[in-house]
């Protein structure tokens, strides 16, 4: 992925220090309130009674976007929790206070922090705390990929039966998909994990530990940091963005190289919204 040429390597190196520490700062903030969850309180998105959102999702988006809107009050945001705003910004932020929020609110600790950054419409950077396991996931389009300070490389899999391959799929359209897939995967020898949190999911996929991770639907606040990490890391992308991507989300995938054009076989047309 190139950098955009008129954006000052200061003005990234800013950002791009600033998503690490605000991710940080925000998990840490995120397990004060993750040692107290059952005091919570929490809703239900419209009529998906798995859809939950905490009061902990809304304070941290608050923090996340007052941090950043401070260092740069130029930049849009697009949040989990807050909506949009100033989307006619060069800069723009993409927050996910707390992904994996039904995770957290029942004592998983599969939830994470994710903060990506687009400029000019593309994935330029972007930052993954989990607390739970002391890591920060991080990268910037044309520096690397990193956990902590170890550099990240995808999975070498020539095939889906040499890994796991995570999966997701919610109450959204595109869920039909979900099993016909499953079947097909299961039937190539591949083994699949879900873990409740696309951010962490496309981390693992950077990182090597999955091979790849489908999702029938997915929004853009979950993955966008992470695609930039995949990439980094030596990995593909489907065209997410397409469309509404940004606002509205699309099906997605992420897998290394030796497997991409066989999971997206498997997943068939729908992966384009054919």
């Amino acid at each position: 992925m190139d950098t955009p040429a008129s954006i000052a390597p200061a003005a990234i190196d800013a950002r791009y220090a600033c998503a690490r520490r605000v991710a940080r700062e925000a998990a840490e903030r995120g397990m004060a309130y993750y040692r107290q969850r059952d005091s919570l309180s929490v809703s239900h998105k419209g009529d998906d009674r798995q859809d939950v959102v905490s009061i902990a999702d809304k304070e941290l988006e608050l923090f996340i976007r007052a941090e950043l809107a401070r260092q740069f009050p130029e930049d849009g945001f697009v949040g989990e929790e807050g909506g949009s705003a100033d989307l006619h910004a060069r800069c723009i932020w993409v927050i996910d206070p707390i992904d994996g929020t039904a995770c957290f609110v029942n004592g998983l600790h599969n939830w994470c922090v994710s903060i990506g950054l687009m400029v000019d419409g593309q994935p330029l950077l972007g930052a993954i705390a989990d607390p739970n396991h002391d890591e920060l996931f991080h990268g910037c389009a044309g520096r690397g990929a990193f956990v902590n300070q170890t550099p990240l490389r995808v999975h070498g899999a020539r095939h889906v039966r040499e890994g796991l391959l995570g999966v997701g799929t919610t109450h959204r359209p595109g869920k039909e998909h979900f099993l016909p897939f499953i079947s097909r995967l299961l039937d190539e020898g591949g083994m699949f994990l879900r873990n409740g949190s696309g951010a962490l999911m496309t981390a693992y996929v950077a990182a090597g530990r999955l091979i790849g991770y489908y999702e029938t639907h997915l929004k853009s606040w979950d993955c966008l940091a992470g695609m930039v990490l995949v990439r980094e890391a030596g990995g593909r992308c489907n065209d997410f963005l397409r469309g509404d991507g940004l606002l509205g989300g699309n099906p997605y995938l992420v897998a290394c190289p030796g497997v991409y054009e066989q999971v997206a076989a498997m997943i068939g047309p729908s992966l384009d919204g054919d």
